[in-house]
């Protein structure tokens, strides 16, 4: 999975969002996304799934992409099991009289003891917590077998068991899968990725240890090492 971005603007009517990002993006690698709220990480997503059109410039993403939103931004009314949840992460794969293949059935429910939600599968996904419910979404995301994963904040606000098993599961798929995981916690950025891209209207890229602390208080300037560099921040 490689992913090109040239020149790239976005426009929601007047309200400017990204000018003029040029992104590449290697397969297999795992890279953590940083920006303020509003500076335009969800829309840069958007983009690269292809919701949205681009105002000027071109993104070219190839291969299938797995998603995983944050749980608030789902709609945890909707009256479905777990198991069902996740099965709809291949719903493509359905025979003629929307049945799964035995094979989707057996992968979904390897995914659920890995992540431990087997004994959770029939309960519906509105009653599980948030870590619950986070895991759930990944298994979703995974039972494609998607070339390109990208991750919107998957382990904010839950609990430590459930971010402890969703990092052993990204582990587990680094260098095999390119993924991008847009998160505010520093030490995940330190710690797990090989690069981070900082956004902020515009797109630069950092190695981990170039990114200073003040990031995790939000202040988005030019790292101490980059003192030279321009990137886009104030």
């Amino acid at each position: 999975m490689r992913i090109e971005v040239e020149n790239l603007c976005f426009s929601y009517e007047r309200t400017h969002v990204l000018h003029n990002v040029n992104l590449q993006v290697q397969s297999g690698e795992f890279i953590g996304i940083m920006g303020p709220n509003g500076g335009g990480k969800t829309t840069l997503f958007k983009l690269l799934m292809g919701f949205i059109t681009p105002t000027a410039g071109k993104v070219r993403v190839q291969g299938k992409i797995g998603y995983v939103p944050q749980v608030p931004k789902t709609d945890r009314d909707f009256p479905i099991t777990v198991q069902e949840l996740i099965l709809l992460g291949a719903l493509s794969q359905t025979t003629f009289w929307g049945a799964y293949p035995t094979q989707i059935k057996e992968k979904a429910a390897h995914l659920m003891e890995k992540l431990g939600l087997y004994a959770h599968r029939q309960k519906v996904f509105g009653a599980l917590s948030g870590g619950l419910a986070q895991r759930a979404l990944l298994a979703r995301a995974l039972l494609s077998d998607p070339d390109l994963l990208l991750l919107d904040e998957p382990t904010a606000n839950i609990d430590p068991a459930s971010i402890q098993i969703f990092f052993h599961m990204l582990e587990e798929l680094k260098g095999k899968k390119t993924i991008l995981l847009v998160t505010h916690d520093l030490r995940t950025i330190i710690e797990r990725v090989g690069r981070v891209l900082c956004v902020q209207g515009s797109v630069s890229s950092f190695l981990p240890k170039e990114v200073c602390e003040h990031f995790a208080l939000g202040l988005y300037h030019t790292p101490l090492m980059e003192e030279k560099v321009h990137v886009g921040f104030p």
